[in-house]
C-alpha cells in the first residue's frame, strides 16, 4: 500500500472541516490535517485577486485517491478548487498500516 498526501485550498475552516470530515465518515482518508490561514494571490478570469484561504492536507491511500479528489471536488465551493497529490517517499510503517486500515 503507498499512502498519498492530497493538498486541499478551501474557502474558510468552517468549509474545511465540513468537507474533511465527510471524507473521513465516508472512509475516503484517513485523517485531515487542517492548517492556519493562507494569504493567496492568483489569476483568476483575466484578473490578479488575493484571498484568505485555509489549506488542509489529507491522507489516504493510492487506491482511494481518485475518489477521495472526486468527491472533494463535489463538496468544495470554489468552480476551480486546488485539489493535488503529493506522493509519500518514506513513512513510518505504523503510520502507513494505520492509513490503509482507515481508508476502504
Amino acid at each position: 500500500m503507498s499512502v498519498v498526501s492530497v493538498y486541499v485550498v478551501f474557502a474558510n475552516a468552517e468549509e474545511a472541516e465540513r468537507v474533511g470530515r465527510a471524507v473521513v465518515e465516508e472512509r475516503l482518508a484517513a485523517c485531515i490535517n487542517i492548517l492556519g490561514p493562507i494569504r493567496s494571490i492568483y489569476r483568476w478570469q483575466g484578473a490578479v485577486e488575493s484571498a484568505e484561504e485555509v489549506a488542509a492536507i489529507v491522507k489516504t491511500s493510492s487506491i482511494a485517491v481518485h475518489a477521495l479528489i472526486t468527491r472533494i471536488a463535489g463538496l468544495h465551493s470554489y468552480e476551480v478548487p486546488c485539489i493535488a497529490t503529493w506522493p509519500i517517499d518514506k513513512i513510518l510503517g505504523d503510520y502507513a498500516d494505520w492509513v490503509e486500515t482507515s481508508v476502504d
